[in-house]
């Protein structure tokens, strides 16, 4: 295990913490370091304790994150509870820090009449992770509303970047060098007479008739292949309520994931891998992960590497 950093935090540090109890899934290895900071301070003062090659994850409600089950040896920093602050800036911006669940901020900007963050409500996870996958939902994307976002590198130096900066594509975000994880961002926003929120009603309506909502899952598994959906690959494929142990793609959407009582995140990794298998074999389409996937198999010595926030 790394040396403690010689910083004193003011939050909470822990050392062996199980993911399972973070992680959307419900399974996961434990962290070498959990870190939940005090406020943005504590945050900033403890990374810039951390050694230069210290592995990171940054950690937003868990989801679309998969840790395998010999866990993470790193830090895990935890940012939901800390970097919470969310306000009305200008007439056609938002600041949301990156902590920030995603469905409160649109929520906040419906209570505000503004319109163009209503599929963050589509989103489940924060604003940091939404930052760090171009996390989208109903034909919206997050970096197509980012005015500019506030990072921090290692070493705990901070900047506010414009979206240039990034190399920004379907559910990719390229930082750039020395990048450690997001803290803030100010999105675009417009007026809204109403139709943009009763759009928004319509949509949750939707998920909820047409997703797994209530049984834990972490969201879609697979990018959508371009002109297709990664769900009619795998549903045409007879996928649908296929078990590896106690993970079985979703009856109800075929590009979930969902887990039961047992279930560990290598019966997870097997039935994704089986999917993607199955699905190239049958129509010869490639399907790439969208969830991460981080932290050692059990018995595996190698030491992981790992930065950026997550959803």
């Amino acid at each position: 295990m790394s040396e403690c950093p010689p910083y004193a935090p003011r939050g909470r540090v822990r050392t062996a913490e199980p993911m399972a109890r973070h992680t959307s899934w419900r399974v996961g290895g434990p962290a070498e370091r959990f870190f939940e900071p005090a406020d943005r301070a504590d945050l900033l003062a403890f990374v810039a304790s951390l050694p230069p090659a210290e592995p990171v994850l940054w950690l937003g409600l868990g989801s679309n994150l998969l840790v395998r089950d010999g866990g993470f040896r790193g830090t895990v920093i935890a940012l939901h509870g800390a970097l919470d602050g969310l306000s009305r800036e200008a007439e056609t911006s938002l600041f949301a820090e990156a902590g920030v669940h995603c469905a409160r901020l649109a929520k906040f900007a419906q209570a505000q009449a503004l319109s163009g963050l209503g599929f963050m409500a589509g989103i489940p996870g924060t604003v940091g992770g939404a930052l760090a996958m171009n996390a989208g939902a109903w034909g919206g994307e997050t970096w197509s509303c980012v005015l500019e976002a506030e990072v921090v590198f290692r070493g705990g130096r901070t900047q506010w970047l414009a979206p240039e900066h990034f190399g920004v594509a379907y559910r990719t975000v390229i930082p750039p060098p020395g990048f450690l994880g997001f803290l803030a961002a100010r999105l675009r926003v417009q007026p809204d007479d109403g139709s943009h929120a009763q759009a928004t009603r319509q949509w949750l309506a939707r998920r909820k008739a047409t997703q797994p909502v209530g049984r834990p899952s972490a969201g879609s598994t697979f990018r959508n292949p371009p002109g297709d959906f990664a769900a009619r690959l795998i549903e045409s494929c007879g996928l649908k309520g296929r078990r590896v142990g106690g993970a079985e793609v979703s009856p109800v959407h075929a590009n979930f994931i969902v887990t039961g009582p047992g279930a560990s995140a290598a019966d997870v990794e097997q039935l994704i891998e089986l999917m993607r298998a199955t699905v190239l074999r049958q129509t010869g389409v490639h399907l790439e992960t969208e969830v991460k996937i981080v932290g050692d198999k059990p018995g595996d010595g190698n030491r992981q590497s790992g930065t950026g926030g997550r959803a």
